[in-house]
């Protein structure tokens, strides 16, 4: 059976429950078998870019033990996209890299919800390779950690405040910018007024559409 293997790059168990929660929506009753993994190995959560580089060799050997024929990297991060790409002939996606796709495919200008402040270095590096820095309206950071984030209520309240933050300056569709945010996006979309973007959600769309047409041929 054709397979996509979503890896969770931290070592966050939680936070891998979390991300096959958040998509499994998408994929409920699709041919293709979506595995979710988290990697031992791998940082705790991905805060600084020191994380980031510690997380690409974990990808990696991930990549190289588990053959799969589409890979999705589970961090709004995306770490380690572009050496996981010369890895493997595969299709690999970043979930950063799928929800700003969708942002701009819905609207001319979006914001984005960062987990702590040192993560908006990392997406404006993303956006820049995508050519899409510029329409950035916003991005607000939480300062918060990972098991805040995956508690059901103790980041809500920061996060509506994030979005309707982006919504002021301009956005018009949000971007969750860390996985662990992904059970609170109904929420925030209801408070904020405008399309609240999972990233999860949209790399397995996204590889779900590839897979599928590849398989088709």
């Amino acid at each position: 059976m054709t397979r996509v293997l979503v890896i969770n790059p931290n070592s966050s168990v939680a936070c891998g429950a979390g991300i096959a929660a958040a998509i499994a929506p998408v994929i409920a009753g699709v041919a293709p078998r979506f595995d979710v993994v988290s990697q031992p190995d791998g940082p705790q959560a991905i805060y600084t870019w020191a994380d980031w580089h510690a997380a690409v060799g974990p990808i990696l050997r991930r990549i190289a033990a588990d053959p799969a024929d589409a890979y999705v990297i589970a961090c709004a991060s995306d770490p380690g996209i572009e050496a996981a790409r010369a890895a493997t002939v595969r299709p690999v996606f970043g979930v950063f890299r799928a929800a700003v796709a969708a942002a701009v495919a819905r609207a001319e200008r979006f914001g984005v919800v960062a987990i702590v402040e040192a993560s908006k270095a990392r997406h404006r590096t993303a956006l820049r390779a995508m050519g899409l820095e510029a329409r950035l309206a916003a991005e607000h950071a939480l300062n918060v950690s990972m098991d805040t984030l995956l508690d059901p209520d103790a980041a809500r309240a920061a996060l509506i405040a994030a979005a309707r933050a982006c919504v002021d300056a301009g956005a018009e569709t949000v971007i969750l910018g860390c996985t662990g945010m992904a059970h609170h996006r109904a929420a925030v979309e209801a408070a904020a007024g405008v399309p609240v973007i999972e990233p999860c959600q949209q790399a397995a769309a996204l590889a779900l559409a590839v897979v599928g047409a590849t398989a088709a041929r």
